[in-house]
């Protein structure tokens, strides 16, 4: 019996749900991602500041397809889609399919300003949140020696964008501030630190509720934070912010958390996208116009009655679109009808800092102590494994009880891992699986 070839490209959320998914049935899959690992996105920016080693938040895919012999992982970078001949071009060879699945999420959207793209630091890989880290503690080693204008930029964090990732960030900066740097570096005056956090709209938190918006920026504020709304950034040179209303603020580091853009691949054709660049889906999640292609994630949308606008561009969307689509495969199988996807919100969730987030839920809206306890509890659960579930938690304990962590490494590649990167990007592609 021929099996029918699934490919999936990306182990988000959604291409590693599906995968699992649909592991023990009569598809043959490959799943192709850059990176031999699932990243769990939300807490990157505890990496990005020392609270989380990168491997606590990782989790290789190859242990969690051990022994399963119609699963193939393939570490590769998408070059384009044949959609007539149904294959993937790759960067390490070319992967014919029965069916394709897009689970490319999104990337960082610079909205076209190549200052900004060249100079600030994004975060949206394990590998940018370590990036991050090492330019946030190389900040503190070079102020040392500085002073002037040069220990000014140093000493101003900026972070674009006051979405969940942004107000995490910003609270989390400053409570190293607060706890953590002042006992690394005793001969320092961290009263010049400042943390701005830049929201180029009316309020932080935009898709939340109002009383969300209102308790985070004020939580941020007293902790220190200074939060400007209606901060349109208009360039960036390396050393300086200008922002649309001729306000500047010298900087060393601009963290980019201010948006993004659907990561599509090529060949992928430009009458199915629409607005963030976003491929559009009908209710099973399969490519308008496309009989065979499939998207699911941050990369898909799908208007509905409830969702005019598409769902929003969350882990839990990402992972219920996998599961409708998984039961999906497993119907056609078998000759039985689909079912549709249909998605109800239960809620959504940010933290600030210490015993400080904001929870809404379609029934209840709460703040602060409890509020943290339930976004620790199930972003915990999120995490794949029962060790990396155990090591995280017993990482934020330490940190509550002792307001530190141990994890500030300052970990920059040599120049055999720069050869080896080059050697694995300029590699011809190959046979055809």
């Amino acid at each position: 019996m021929n099996r029918k070839k699934i490919v999936v490209l990306g182990a988000g959320f959604a291409g590693l749900q599906l995968a699992r998914r649909v592991k023990d049935t009569e598809y043959d899959i490959t799943l192709i991602d850059q990176f031999n690992f699932h990243q769990f996105q939300p807490l990157f920016y505890q990496v990005a500041t020392g609270g989380l080693e990168p491997s606590s938040i990782s989790f290789p895919l190859r242990k969690i397809f051990q022994r399963k012999k119609n699963v193939h992982v393939r570490i590769a970078k998408v070059q384009n889609i044949d959609l007539e001949k149904q294959l993937v071009h790759t960067d390490a060879c070319d992967f014919k399919y029965d069916y394709l699945v897009i689970a490319t999420g999104c990337t960082t959207n610079f909205f076209g300003n190549k200052n900004i793209e060249q100079h600030a630091f994004p975060m949206k890989s394990t590998v940018e949140a370590i990036t991050l880290r090492n330019r946030i503690l190389l900040n503190f080693e070079e102020a040392l020696d500085c002073s002037g204008e040069d220990l000014e930029g140093i000493m101003n964090i900026v972070i674009a964008g006051g979405g969940p990732t942004g107000v995490e960030l910003a609270g989390a900066l400053i409570e190293m501030k607060k706890n953590v740097l002042p006992r690394d570096y005793p001969d320092m005056d961290f009263s010049r630190l400042n943390v701005y956090l830049l929201e180029g709209g009316p309020v932080t938190l935009a898709p939340m509720s109002k009383e969300s918006q209102q308790k985070s920026q004020a939580y941020l504020e007293k902790m220190g934070v200074q939060v400007w709304t209606q901060a349109l950034i208009q360039d960036y040179d390396g050393k300086k912010i200008t922002i649309k209303d001729g306000r500047t603020i010298r900087t060393n580091t601009l963290i980019w958390a201010a948006g993004v853009t659907g990561n599509v691949p090529v060949g992928i054709p430009q009458e199915k996208l629409v607005r963030g660049n976003r491929i559009k889906v009908d209710e099973y999640n399969k490519v308008e116009g496309l009989s065979n292609v499939f998207a699911i994630g941050d990369i898909a949308y799908m208007e509905a009655k409830d969702w005019e606008r598409g769902h929003p561009q969350l882990a839990n969307v990402a992972i219920n679109q996998a599961k409708n689509l998984a039961a999906n495969f497993k119907a056609m199988l078998s000759n039985r009808q689909l079912k549709p996807f249909t998605y109800k919100n239960p809620g959504t969730m940010a933290t600030v800092g210490k015993r400080k987030a904001v929870v809404d839920l379609p029934f209840w809206k709460f703040q602060g102590f409890f509020a943290w306890l339930v976004w620790m509890f199930l972003h915990l659960m999120l995490i794949l494994s029962v060790k990396n579930k155990l090591i995280i938690f017993i990482n934020w304990a330490l940190a509550y009880f002792t307001n530190d962590t141990t994890l500030r490494l300052i970990l920059l590649p040599n120049r055999k891992q720069i050869e080896l990167s080059k050697r694995h990007q300029q590699e011809e592609p190959s046979v055809v699986v």
